[in-house]
Parts: structure tokens; C-alpha cells; sequence
């Protein structure tokens, strides 16, 4: 029962943090149509997020039906269009389909622009707050990093002059330059703070190369805090101290599983431990091993989430050990001007970034597994919103640059789809025909289920494996 509420918890949670994602960046994204929209003399006559059965809806004073529909992967902002409804003769300079191109260019783009603006913004609040991250330290090499000359205790700080400040920045620029194979050079910051470059030969890496081991491939471990699993201090009162556990204990197993370091115990602890109930906890002391009986509490961590507890902390680390931790873990903090430049630039490195995954899965030089849907961005979502605010931001950032990207693809019923009529219609001079456009729709409406089918396949694939 334990694990079955601990699950549906986890569930809820996702699904929580899932439906503020879409909520947030699908307004945002129908906002931009909306606002231009109204800029431009269209008379909006619904903005819906989300699709189906109305939930909630109130008409506003000016007109405009404001709704929340059961389905919330996706919205729309309905405009008065001849096409689609019977328009009164006064109210024809109102309507969607009688304005220049231009302008009915500038309302189609406006929903992926306002994207990319909310990518903006959240990475500015993101700096502004200041965001935990990991530099990448190098644990150890083989192969073809260790020939390259890359060692352990380096610190990667660029990829062919790219900054990498973080272990994200560096993974993304090693698995593009991997998945095309192309000879890179990353220079990298030893212990004393010499920098030196070093050329990574990718172009050696073997067709069996795949993005979810492209570190393994290349030859390089991240560096871990690896500690032993004794303990420092138990809490007064705790499951641990009325079970008998003592600091300078060291914890050999729990629930029959082998520690083999301090990370583990948090992860056995969920995994075997029931609120209430004895979890056998084997430790060692004075080299005499003894298994004790712990009934684990459970304490509250968030709205959705929430984790057992033994009521013991870790001991001191090592002085080598606090020197490495020091140099791999850095907050990015900054004021509100400089915060400007670096969102800036972060929205340009991630837009860059997808755009070539995008090119590369389109050419078959990057698997098709990369394509995520509901269930891995709940899970994302879920995940990055328990590793504090900050994270969450990058998260939101990330995924709204996605959907703009996403709506800009040439495919009828996408914002990308309309740009490309009303581009022709520029060019040409006159409007895709009602018949080409039906086609189009139907073309588009089967491209999409593709997608969205391809998406959620790879996300039960993930959960299953």
C-alpha cells in the first residue's frame, strides 16, 4: 500500500506540475495572437487554453469569451473570419481574413515570438535569482578523451570556444559535434587554474555511437562526490536513535540491498522502507556487523511530494574531497543588466541547439527517441520544480522555446503551416486556394498524430525500460 501511495503522489505530482507548464507557456503562447490580434483591428471572439469541453468560461466587457478547456494540450484564439461565420457589413474591416497579409502574418508569428520573449524572460529571472549548477569536473578519462591529454580533476570550459559553464552546456555541444562526427577542440582548466586546449578526434567514434552514452563513448566520467556511508550525528528522537544507530556507525545494507555509498541510503530507504514499519538496517561498529530494526517517519517536501526518513546525517568529508566539491559547484547569479545579455544568450545557444537535433533526427543522423511528450515532460516538469525555482525557470525556458520552434514547423494547422500560405499569398499575390487549404489541413492533421504518436511511444518505451 505504501509503495502504491508513494506512486500515485508521484503521479499527482507530475500531472501538477505538467498542467502548469502547458497552462503557463500555452497563455502565454495565445496571448501573443490575442494581443496583436487586438493591435490590429481583429475582433477576437474566444481564447481558449486548452481544447474540448469548457471547464470554465466568462465573457469579458470586451466581447471576448475567455475559456479553460478539459483538454489542455494546446489553446486557440478564435477571430472573426467570413470563412468561418456570417459577418455583418459593418463588421467586415474587423475580420481576420479581410486584413493585408502583413498583418495577418504578424498575428500567426506572434505566438511563437511570445515564446521565444517568456524563454527570454525566464532566464533572466533565472540569472537574477541565481541558479545551483555543476561545472563540468572531469572524475577520469580512457579512450579517446585520456588520448586527447584531458585528465582527471579538469574542468571543460569550452567546446571549440563555446562556453561551458555547466555539465548541460557541455553535454549539448559534445553530443552535436558526436552525432556529426566532426573533430572538436576543448579547452579545459586543471587544478592550479592553466588552461590548455585538447582536440577530441569524434570523428573516430563508431556507428553504434548513441546520445544517451555519448560521454561513455568519448571517454569521460563526470566527477562524484563519492561518501562513505558512516554517520555523522543522529537526530534526537528520530527512527534511527530508538532503533539503537549510533554516529561512527557504518550502514552496510538496508532492507537486504549493499550500500555502496552515502547517496544510496536515501534511495533504499524509499525503495524498501514502509512509514511505520521495522526496515532492517545492517550496520557495522567496532568491526562487529548487527541488524537493527527502523521504522522509518515520513515528512513533507512539497504539495505533491514527500519522503521517508532514518533521522541521520552524513560525516565530514575530506579536505580533498570539500577541495574538489568547492570547484565543481557554482551558483550563476547576476545582476539585473548583465542577467540581459547572458538570457539572451542562452535563448540563442538552446534555439541553436534544437533547431540542429530537429535537422539532425530530419536526416537520420540523430535518433527519433529524442522526441518526448506528456509523460516525460510531466516527469521533467515534476523533477526540475522539487530541484527549487531556479531550475524550474531553465525548464520553463527551454520547453516554451520548444513550442515555438514546434509551431513554426512548415505543417498546415500549426502556425508554421498559415506562414506558409500567407507567404505564397505574398509572393504569388493571391490566397492558397479554399481547396489546397483543406488539403493542407488534412495533411497537417495526420503529420501532427504522427508526431504526438511517435512522442508518446517514446515516452512509454522510457517508462518500460
Amino acid at each position: 500500500w505504501n509503495t502504491f501511495q508513494n506512486n500515485m503522489t508521484e503521479i499527482f505530482g507530475s500531472i501538477w506540475w505538467l498542467l502548469v507548464t502547458l497552462g503557463l507557456l500555452i497563455t502565454f503562447h495565445e496571448f501573443g495572437h490575442f494581443w496583436v490580434a487586438r493591435k490590429l483591428g481583429v475582433r477576437v471572439l474566444r481564447f481558449s487554453v486548452g481544447f474540448g469541453k469548457p471547464l470554465w468560461s466568462r465573457r469579458g466587457k470586451d466581447g471576448t469569451e475567455y475559456m479553460v478547456a478539459a483538454f489542455p494540450l494546446g489553446g486557440y484564439v478564435k477571430m472573426l473570419d467570413e470563412r468561418e461565420v456570417e459577418v455583418l457589413p459593418e463588421e467586415r474591416d474587423e475580420a481576420f481574413n479581410n486584413k493585408p497579409v502583413g498583418a495577418r502574418i504578424a498575428i500567426v508569428a506572434a505566438g511563437p515570438v511570445f515564446n521565444l520573449v517568456f524563454a527570454v524572460l525566464a532566464f533572466w529571472l533565472m540569472f537574477l535569482v541565481g541558479i545551483p549548477e555543476v561545472r563540468p569536473l572531469i572524475g577520469a578519462t580512457n579512450g579517446i578523451a585520456a588520448e586527447a591529454g584531458i585528465e582527471h580533476a579538469d574542468v571543460i570550459t569550452a567546446v571549440n570556444g563555446n562556453d561551458t559553464r555547466t555539465w548541460t552546456h557541455t553535454m549539448l555541444e559534445l553530443v552535436t559535434h558526436s552525432l556529426d562526427r566532426n573533430d572538436v577542440v576543448v579547452t579545459v582548466e586543471d587544478a592550479n587554474g592553466f588552461t590548455t586546449d585538447h582536440e577530441l578526434k569524434l570523428s573516430r567514434l563508431g556507428e553504434d555511437f548513441s546520445e544517451e552514452q555519448a560521454l561513455e563513448s568519448i571517454g569521460i566520467e563526470p566527477w562524484r562526490l563519492v561518501v562513505d556511508p558512516v554517520v555523522g550525528e543522529v537526530t534526537e528522537d528520530s527512527p534511527a536513535r530508538r532503533a539503537g544507530i549510533y554516529p561512527g556507525d557504518r550502514i552496510l545494507a538496508i532492507g537486504g540491498e549493499v550500500v555502496e555509498g552515502w547517496q544510496w541510503i536515501g534511495y533504499l530507504v524509499q525503495e524498501h522502507g514502509v512509514e511505520g514499519q521495522a526496515l532492517a538496517v545492517t550496520v557495522e561498529r567496532d568491526g562487529v556487523e548487527m541488524e537493527l530494526q527502523v521504522e522509518p517517519e515520513r515528512i513533507k517536501d512539497g504539495w505533491f511530494s514527500s519522503h521517508l526518513i532514518l533521522g541521520i546525517s552524513v560525516q565530514d568529508i575530506s579536505s580533498e574531497q570539500r577541495a574538489m566539491l568547492e570547484r565543481a559547484a557554482i551558483t550563476l547569479r547576476m545582476g539585473p543588466i548583465e542577467a540581459i545579455p547572458a538570457a539572451v544568450g542562452e535563448t540563442w545557444r538552446m534555439t541553436g541547439l534544437t533547431l540542429g537535433l530537429l535537422g539532425r533526427m530530419v536526416t537520420g543522423k540523430a535518433s527519433v527517441k529524442n522526441l518526448s511528450g506528456p509523460i516525460s515532460i510531466a516527469q521533467i516538469a515534476s523533477s526540475s520544480a522539487s530541484a527549487g525555482f531556479t531550475h524550474f525557470l531553465w525548464f520553463l525556458g527551454v520547453i516554451s522555446l520548444s513550442l515555438g520552434i514546434l509551431n513554426l514547423l512548415p505543417i498546415p494547422v500549426l502556425d508554421g503551416g498559415h506562414l506558409l500560405y500567407y507567404l505564397r499569398e505574398l509572393v504569388k499575390g493571391s490566397p492558397v486556394s479554399e481547396q489546397a487549404q483543406g488539403a493542407g489541413q488534412y495533411f497537417g492533421l495526420i503529420a501532427l498524430a504522427g508526431l504526438m504518436s511517435l512522442a508518446f511511444i517514446n515516452d512509454i518505451l522510457r517508462l518500460v525500460g
